[in-house]
């Protein structure tokens, strides 16, 4: 447990030390990563050639994102490609990726491109957590995607929380048969989707300079088969 704080407190620092309130992807995920919660594999390619070498570690197909603290909605800015199934893809992807970074926000830093494991479809949740100035820290749910916007069925507890309250968030939204199994559709992996919530909410408490914890979407596979988070956005709070 200690050396996965000091991990946590070294990517909180570094951000610190820059006066970044917003992690990068790749911290979100190492800072995630630390805590035991699952999540895909990301490493940030300043160059093509980094791309290159960085795809051969991860292996196609791949995901590939822009990588920059000025463009925070990635997709409005086609800084988003799945499906990179090999080199002279990857190549091209590279380019065109910067290239409309370029375009959507002239003045934005551009870090490189991410470059990640594409993980098969799946059911998506989101997990979040924010720092209520009352309450302390507060854990959210609710379907992933497009859905949490339109849907707005979400639940709510303060952290920490146990894995039985967890639950309790799971099942009371409304689109819970989505996970529980429709007309013959196997039912989600709902415990480990249980078990991150949880951590979500111990992360929160015991980090209070975290102030907002957004990850959506998690993938849920069937019952049995896990849940990974494959987009990761952390929040630092103010004079932390």
């Amino acid at each position: 447990m200690a050396s996965q704080k000091q991990k946590i407190l070294e990517i909180l620092n570094l951000a610190k030390s820059e006066n970044r309130r917003e992690l990068s992807e790749i911290e979100s995920k190492r800072l995630l990563e630390a805590w035991g919660i699952p999540v895909n594999r990301t490493a940030l390619a300043r160059d093509v050639e980094e791309a290159v070498k960085i795809a051969r570690e991860i292996h196609y197909p791949l995901v590939i994102k822009i990588a920059s603290p000025d463009i925070i909605h990635k997709s409005d800015a086609k800084g988003v490609m799945v499906g990179i199934s090999s080199e002279l893809e990857l190549r091209q992807a590279f380019k065109e990726i910067i290239k409309n970074a370029q375009t959507y926000k002239p003045d934005a830093r551009i870090l490189g491109v991410t470059i990640q494991e594409y993980l098969p479809p799946a059911r998506e949740v989101i997990v979040g957590a924010v720092q209520d100035p009352s309450f302390g820290a507060t854990v959210m749910f609710g379907l992933g995607g497009i859905w949490v916007e339109v849907l707005k069925d979400i639940s709510f507890r303060l952290a920490p929380l146990t894995i039985e309250e967890a639950m309790e968030m799971i099942k009371e939204i409304k689109g819970y048969p989505v996970l529980a199994g429709l007309r013959g559709t196997p039912p989600a992996d709902i415990e480990a989707v249980a078990s991150l919530i949880q951590k979500v909410g111990q992360l929160a408490h015991e980090f209070p300079e975290i102030a907002e914890m957004d990850l959506n979407p998690v993938f849920v596979y069937n019952s049995g088969k896990g849940a990974v988070a494959v987009d990761a956005r952390i929040v630092l709070g103010e004079g932390k």
